[in-house]
């Protein structure tokens, strides 16, 4: 009776250390792979009582090739074990990739909603201002207060073009946004179409005693939709005038690797660097050095850039330089894919 007290400690003790060292074996390799460790986990079981049982037997002063037929066969059961961890590990790895990409999606929800009541707000700020400014100088008109009514319907004009601009761009961001944005391509020389459109805003930049430089390489074509690209090089541009603090613009177009590349570079002073990676989010606008977005309107300047990069297949991103940044707008070729009008 003592003997087999004593082979039963033995086996108890042999099995316990067998298997903490198999936990500790398991902890390590789950921090580097969790489907690793799940196949391990039961074999490490079957290890520690397969050890328990051989010091047990041999313990027992049993002969030699009888306690080497016991540890066989419950070695044997070492494949099975890990079959079993296999698919447990699968089911693992499912349920926390499931996880992951459900909390993903929540996160982004909720960022998106947060986005787009910040929107509406800023949005519905950047309506009322020049619809109360109609609606005093209209009701200035009507009472006979304002004597120069020629500069006051000039006034008018101005905050209804405001507002159209605003209303345009909230309706080219929406289709940019859409699924599957259609948009119209053809062959254009990206060369001509930026400094045509750099060259629009010369007398925004002479306003603010700033000046339009830059270059263009020749031959760049690329299968774009015009329009798209168009507007979205102004609101670089524009978006540069109206924050640099110093007296020049530079906007290059050239060809990289397949690629067209329209980079715009200010002296701004740089993008804070919790600040920068959400300037292309819709509505975004920052605070400090740069207050990126659409040049102290609602914020969809930028947006409208990425938009229209990703249509075509594209890039947009921006980088801070010694004095300033540099936005880039990287577009391919010939479209990665594209839809009809």
């Amino acid at each position: 009776m003592p003997a087999q007290l004593s082979a039963v400690a033995l086996s108890a003790a042999v099995a316990l250390v067998t298997g903490l060292l198999g936990v500790a074996a398991v902890v390590r390799l789950a921090r580097r792979s969790l489907g690793a460790a799940a196949v391990a986990a039961p074999v490490v079981v079957v290890l520690a009582v397969a050890a328990g049982v051989y010091a047990s037997s041999r313990a027992m002063f049993l002969r030699t090739e009888d306690s080497t037929t016991v540890l066989l066969v419950l070695l044997a059961a070492v494949p099975v074990a890990a079959v079993l961890g296999g698919l447990v590990a699968r089911r693992v790895i499912a349920a926390d990739r499931l996880a992951t990409t459900e909390r993903m999606q929540r996160q982004q929800e909720a960022r998106s909603e947060s986005d787009r009541r910040e929107l509406v707000a800023w949005v519905s700020h950047d309506l009322r201002t020049p619809l109360a400014g109609i609606r005093a100088i209209s009701e200035a008109v009507e009472d006979g207060v304002a004597t120069d009514v020629p500069a006051a319907m000039r006034m008018v004009r101005d905050s209804v073009v405001r507002m159209g601009d605003l209303v345009d761009s909230l309706l080219a961001l929406s289709r940019l946004q859409a699924d599957g944005p259609g948009v119209q391509v053809g062959e254009v020389d990206l060369g001509d179409l930026v400094s045509d459109t750099v060259a629009s805003l010369s007398p925004l930049a002479q306003q603010r005693g700033i000046r339009l430089t830059g270059s263009a390489a020749p031959g760049v074509r690329a299968t774009v939709a015009a329009g798209d690209v168009q507007r979205a090089v102004a609101n670089l541009v524009v978006n540069a005038i109206r924050h640099t603090h110093g007296e020049v613009v530079t906007t290059v177009t050239a060809a990289a690797s397949g690629d067209v590349l329209v980079t715009v570079e200010d002296q701004c002073g740089g993008i804070p660097a919790d600040v920068i990676g959400r300037v292309f989010e819709t509505g975004f606008r920052g605070s400090g050095a740069r207050t990126p977005g659409d040049g102290g309107g609602s914020g969809l300047g930028l947006a409208i850039v990425a938009g229209v990069a990703r249509a075509h297949g594209g890039t947009a991103t921006v980088v801070n330089t010694a004095d300033g940044c540099r936005f880039c707008l990287r577009l391919p070729v010939v479209p990665a894919q594209h839809n009809g009008p």
